[in-house]
Formats: C-alpha cells, sequence, structure tokens
C-alpha cells in the first residue's frame, strides 16, 4: 500500500511515523501524482513542534512536507495541460512526503527532463523563498549584498539569484563551508561574534542590501551598519520586523507554478544549482528532520521514495498503462 509521514500529537522528529495510506483518486481538475523526491524544510519542523498552533493547527493524524517533485500517475477530469508520466514539480503544504499526492493541476510547474529529481524538489519551496527574499531588497549590477546562512537551503540559491542580478555577494557562515561559498562566487565571512566588524572590513564602501536567513541578530547588524530597512528582508527572525520596519517576503508572497517554471529552467540552462547535502529514504525522515534541525547542512536535505535505479522504469509504466 502506498506510504505517508504522519504524526499524531506535536513533538520532535520522533513523533513521526511512516505509514499505510490509502491511494488518493483526483477529482475534476486535479492530477494524481506519484512522488519521487519531497524536501525537508525547517518551518515544518515548527509546525510539528505546536509552534504554530495558532495559526495554523494540526488536524490529527496530520501529514507532512510541502514541496515535491514526480510523475503524473493518473488525471482527472477537465485535466488537458498533462498526460501521464509527465515530470511535474509542485508544492502541498502538510501532504507532500507521501506516496501519492493529488494536486490541483493549475498548481503544478513541468519539470525539465534534464534536471536532477533532488534538484526539482525543492524549488517550490526553498526556490520561491530565495527568490522573493532576493526580489525584495532589489539588487542591482554593482549593490554589495550580504546574505546570512549563505550555505543553506535558501541561502545557498539567495546568493546566486543575487548574483545574477550583478550583485557582489558577500555570504556569512561557518568556516567550514568558506570554500563552498568561494564556489558560488561568494566572499565568504564567519559568523557569531564580531561579525559586523569582519562585515565592515569585507565591504569598505557599504553594504546595500541584506538577505537574512538566519535569524540570532542578524536584522540588527544589518540596521547597525547602515543598511536602509527597505533593503533588509528576513525569513527568520519576525520580532525585527516590527522593531526595524524590515521586509519579510517569503515564499507564500510569490509562489505560481509560472516562477518555479523560470527556475527549473535556470537550473536547466546552468545558471542556477540546487545543492543538497542529503538523500534519506521516506523511512529515516526522522533522521532527515534531526539533522535539518542542527542547522548546519550545506544546501538541502531531502526525501527518495523512489530509488534512481527505479525511476525511468515507472515513467515508462505510467506512460503506457495497458503495456
Amino acid at each position: 500500500m502506498p506510504r505517508a509521514v504522519k504524526f499524531s500529537r506535536y513533538g520532535g522528529p520522533e513523533v513521526l511515523e511512516v505509514v499505510q495510506v490509502s491511494r488518493p483518486r483526483p477529482g475534476p481538475k486535479e492530477v494524481l501524482v506519484r512522488v519521487v523526491v519531497a524536501g525537508v524544510n525547517p518551518g515544518e519542523a515548527g509546525i510539528r513542534q505546536g509552534v504554530f498552533a495558532d495559526r495554523w493547527p494540526a488536524d490529527f493524524p496530520e501529514g507532512q512536507g510541502n514541496d515535491f517533485a514526480g510523475l503524473v500517475a493518473e488525471l482527472g477530469p477537465g485535466v488537458a495541460d498533462f498526460t501521464l508520466g509527465d515530470e511535474v514539480i509542485g508544492y502541498l503544504p502538510r501532504r507532500a512526503q507521501a506516496d501519492y499526492v493529488v494536486s490541483p493541476a493549475a498548481l503544478l510547474a513541468p519539470k525539465p527532463a534534464d534536471i536532477d529529481w533532488e534538484a526539482a524538489a525543492p524549488l517550490s519551496a526553498v526556490g520561491v523563498t530565495a527568490w522573493a527574499a532576493v526580489d525584495a531588497v532589489a539588487p542591482t549590477a554593482g549593490d554589495t549584498v550580504v546574505v546570512s546562512g549563505a550555505a543553506g537551503g535558501v541561502g545557498s540559491l539567495a546568493v546566486q539569484l543575487a548574483r545574477l542580478r550583478g550583485a557582489q555577494v558577500i555570504g556569512t557562515a561557518g568556516p567550514h563551508n568558506a570554500d563552498f561559498l568561494r564556489s558560488l562566487g561568494v566572499v565568504p565571512v564567519e559568523h557569531g561574534p564580531g561579525l559586523a566588524d569582519r562585515l565592515r572590513a569585507a565591504a569598505p564602501d557599504g553594504i546595500d542590501a541584506f538577505v537574512d536567513t538566519f535569524g540570532q541578530g542578524n536584522v540588527d547588524i544589518a540596521v547597525e551598519l547602515g543598511v536602509a530597512p527597505q533593503r533588509i528582508n528576513t525569513l527568520a527572525d519576525g520580532r525585527a520586523v516590527a522593531r526595524h520596519g524590515v521586509r519579510s517576503r517569503a515564499q507564500e508572497d510569490v509562489f505560481t507554478p509560472q516562477l518555479v517554471a523560470e527556475l527549473a529552467e535556470l537550473v536547466s540552462k546552468g545558471l542556477l544549482t540546487v545543492h543538497f547535502s542529503e538523500v534519506y529514504p521516506l523511512e529515516q525522515v526522522q533522521e532527515a528532520y534531526r539533522q535539518v534541525q542542527r542547522r548546519h547542512t550545506r544546501g538541502k536535505i531531502v526525501l527518495g521514495l523512489v530509488p534512481p535505479d527505479e525511476r525511468a522504469a515507472l515513467a515508462d509504466e505510467l506512460r503506457t498503462p495497458d503495456a
């Protein structure tokens, strides 16, 4: 039977279970997708822990996961834009970590055949989030932009998107990620105590914009360094928004399947690279979240629901259901 990640009480990764569920059926203008790869994101842990229970209460047993890439397995009535076996990218809050998901056809983006599944799945979450954060601070050619948490899933994409706009990018991260950031064309600066002074030394002519993906006082440092509040965007410090009047633009503010398709096209052209540090099988979802919650990963962590050596055969099978 199909599998899905569920949790029946708030708590840490230990409350997550992989359970058997019935195969869902698509309704009108919906598509059933066989998930190949699903993302793992820090914000999902907050929901599972009950941090956002007042705003987004769980409906136990609750599902988990938002972003995914998979194969069209069944078409509901009225779907004309997809065919069986098509490769797609989607976003379904609290449902993506499952063998099968049902999505409105209008919310799916085509996955280019020449990009890896592991690179495609995160685009609807961290890819769109990175685009939203960079767009919010509007970097232009000649600007100097700082990205905190620059080696993480969102940060490693944000630095690339800022560079595509012509900006010089400084990325804050641990010293073990310095060479990785240099490989992306980014000036690495070690985070931690004394960061403001190190940023001044790295940008003697000043900093024009600041993208904060990490929190922990980064917005205060950006303000201290003279960055205008309207050119600071934080994804991790809601209190700083009220305190300083900075921006907090994120995925939910800009998501469209068209934007996901544009990001996928950048990946296909080699202009954007999605880095991932680990691919866990679905049964190891608890360990995947323990790893992501340590906040020291390089790039993305994802769940592989279909083994790589079975993906091509599965696509062929879906395209020829009567064979």
